[in-house]
């Protein structure tokens, strides 16, 4: 169970733009400050969103044996939206120019171009809101038969596998700051060539898994 949500957790934590912003708020005259609230807000939105859909998974017995169809019925359609997004995200990439976090015109975008304490928290509140795939670790976790210890240690799991994108390089730059910024800023030029394609792969290949899942339980076969 552990490691399943783990593995979806990974492919929700594939945010180009989250490192590109975090690059942002490192590059700022207060950086330290500027990156953990970043850190913080990402945290605070990941647990809370965790725990929400954790409650209501519960709530609604789809962890429950008689709510088979409902519980793979669900991986069945979080899949799909995962294929979704991979073919939308793909579609801008195709149709739209690429943008710098600076130049950009969304709202992340005008919030990194005004650097505050609020921004960097909201903007990593607002960066990891939840997605198909996030979605999906947590009703792996939800719809087990596993103990109130393992569950609270999988959600631990799921949600430093999520935000990992963040707070190791926060991490890095409070132990070597000179190596952190080089490196990210290496890594950096990287993504802004390959992002949205890695964020396409990362889609495609967690809705695919959700779809297979989802219709061989519908089948019987689990």
């Amino acid at each position: 169970m552990v490691l399943q949500a783990a593995g979806f957790a990974l492919l929700a934590g594939i945010s180009p733009t989250s490192l590109l912003v975090m690059a942002v708020w490192l590059g700022t005259s207060n950086p330290r400050r500027m990156a953990t609230l970043y850190v913080i807000g990402a945290v605070i939105m990941t647990v809370t969103m965790a725990v929400a859909v954790l409650i209501v998974i519960r709530l609604t017995g789809l962890n429950l044996q008689h709510q088979h169809d409902p519980r793979y019925g669900l991986r069945l359609g979080l899949g799909v939206l995962a294929l979704a997004s991979a073919v939308f995200v793909l579609y801008r990439r195709l149709h739209r120019p690429r943008v710098e976090p600076k130049q950009g015109k969304g709202f992340i975008a005008r919030l990194v171009s005004r650097p505050s304490p609020r921004a960097a928290f909201a903007s990593g509140v607002l960066l990891f809101a939840p997605g198909a795939t996030f979605i999906a670790a947590v009703q792996v976790i939800a719809t087990s038969n596993a103990s109130v210890a393992l569950i609270a240690v999988a959600v631990v799991v799921v949600v430093a596998i999520t935000s990992v994108i963040v707070w190791l390089p926060l991490l890095g730059y409070l132990a070597a700051p000179e190596a952190t910024e080089r490196k990210l800023a290496q890594l950096n030029g990287w993504l802004r060539e390959h992002g949205r394609t890695l964020v396409v792969y990362a889609l495609a290949v967690g809705g695919a898994v959700l779809i297979v899942d989802g219709a061989l339980g519908l089948a019987g076969v689990y």
